[in-house]
């Protein structure tokens, strides 16, 4: 079995250390166990994009340690796939090009590239797009692109920063559900920021609700609700209201700190 765990120990995360320092993070301690679906929840400024770049090893801890799929991170690795929301894609190349950069800077055989590329292609529902440039598709075809990208190098891990969050209301549902039937497919480790609760509940087995900064766990809620999960139930609309005061009481003391920092100014 593929290990594809996440230790997070004592996580620690300074900015502007001094006199103007920032504490983005404070003592994190997580364990999400192989094959979990996580959510990281809660308002802006509370560290949760912070937290998933440690965890990317695109931004290390201050102190404190993360452990993913067995491995220390200190920079970024191939156990760990990372989807954004800009999408970040190659506008030069081709949809099919953009999903066999990472297998072509690897090494893999070009035999073996194209058929992962039609395997990807056709999960997708992009094959009829292969030969497109990114300028060319809607922004949901775009992140489908973004996510098989990252599927093609097989990372044990997917890491997700809101990468729904800048799409119709339609696509976003489509997308969330491409993803659950991936991800029910082939057993992967996802993490996942949102800001919405909703998306949340709909797509996680576990809802890290966390602080605002600085960004510490105020919740970690396991969703035990059967998939496809309906947003109209009650069970849904009860967690929809726990979470949304959780996070409220986060919001608030958001406005309340960018007030106290005017009234200094």
């Amino acid at each position: 079995m593929t290990v594809s765990h996440i230790d997070i120990k004592s996580v620690n995360k300074i900015f502007n250390p001094g006199e103007n320092a920032v504490v983005a993070l404070k003592d994190i301690n997580l364990h999400i166990p192989d094959g979990q679906f996580v959510c990281l929840l809660g308002p802006s400024g509370c560290g949760k994009s912070t937290l998933l770049n440690a965890i990317a090893g695109f931004a290390l801890p201050s102190s404190g340690t993360i452990t993913a799929a067995g491995n220390l991170v200190t920079g970024p690795g191939p156990e760990r796939g990372m989807v954004f929301q800009e999408y970040a894609l190659f506008p030069w190349m081709t949809v099919e090009k953009n999903i066999a950069f990472g297998l072509e800077i690897k090494g893999t055989p070009a035999a073996q590239i194209a058929s992962r590329v039609d395997e990807l292609l056709a999960m997708l529902s992009l094959t009829d797009f292969r030969q497109r440039f990114p300028k060319d598709l809607s922004g949901g075809m775009r992140q489908r692109v973004a996510i098989a990208r990252v599927l093609a190098l097989d990372s044990p891990i997917m890491l997700m920063d809101e990468p729904f969050g800048a799409l119709d209301a339609l696509t976003r549902r489509n997308l969330q559900d491409e993803l659950l039937r991936i991800w029910a497919e082939l057993k992967k480790t996802i993490i996942f920021v949102t800001h919405s609760i909703e998306e949340a509940i709909y797509l996680a087995d576990r809802i890290v609700v966390m602080t605002y900064r600085p960004g510490t766990v105020k919740r970690d809620i396991l969703v035990d609700l059967p998939r496809l999960r309906d947003p109209a139930a009650p069970e849904f609309n009860a967690l929809k209201r726990e979470l949304g005061a959780l996070v409220m009481e986060e919001q608030q003391r958001h406005h309340t700190d960018e007030l106290r920092i005017a009234a200094v100014d």
